[in-house]
């Protein structure tokens, strides 16, 4: 299992409208064979940071995410709301070695 955790600042005023897209996103991906897990999360002390949570069940997972409409549509209404660009870094999960996501 690839998870790979996705950091996201947008500008001032513009997280209600991240969220909407990124949720819209998110429930489009779980629908994706290779993903296992999505989690939108918002910072609690700063309402303009958020961390996706994405688990893949492959390797090769990412790369067909990034290949869908809904991933393509979600990432050209979001580019404008960004205050810098996301950042991620990939983890693999040591335990539970098969979690049944």
């Amino acid at each position: 299992m690839l998870i790979v955790h996705v950091q996201v600042r947008v500008k001032p005023g513009c997280a209600d409208a991240f969220i909407a897209a990124t949720v819209a996103n998110a429930q489009a991906s779980l629908q994706e064979p290779g993903i296992a897990r999505f989690d939108v999360i918002q910072q609690a002390d700063d309402p303009d940071r958020f961390l996706l949570v994405e688990a893949y069940r492959t390797p090769e997972a990412p790369a067909a995410h990034k290949e869908t409409a809904h991933y393509q549509l979600w990432r050209a209404t979001v580019a404008p709301l960004m205050a810098e660009p996301r950042t991620s870094v990939k983890f693999a999960n040591c335990f539970p070695a098969d979690s049944g996501w």
